[in-house]
């Protein structure tokens, strides 16, 4: 099965120095971005194996991924501003 990768480096490469500051300096942003790609492992680990799971939890774990990757992305943006 073709995964496709979610990391925040491959979905944002102009961030990439914001990334490691926030990372570095801001607790919040750096829980959040561990979770984002905590969550993202999980999911690609889970399609590659082809494990049956409960389509809800994955599409759960999918929509959580897209909650944190916006959230992510703001203070990206703000950092930058």
């Amino acid at each position: 099965m073709q995964v496709e990768h979610h990391d925040l480096a491959h979905e944002f490469p102009e961030h990439l120095e914001a990334m490691q500051n926030l990372k570095a300096n801001n607790p919040e942003f750096a829980k959040k971005f561990d979770e984002y790609h905590g969550i993202t492992d999980e999911v690609e680990r889970l399609e590659l194996a082809d494990i049956p799971v409960n389509d809800i939890l994955i599409e759960e774990m999918k929509m959580r991924r897209v909650v944190l990757k916006d959230e992510l992305y703001h203070a990206l943006v703000a950092h930058k501003g």
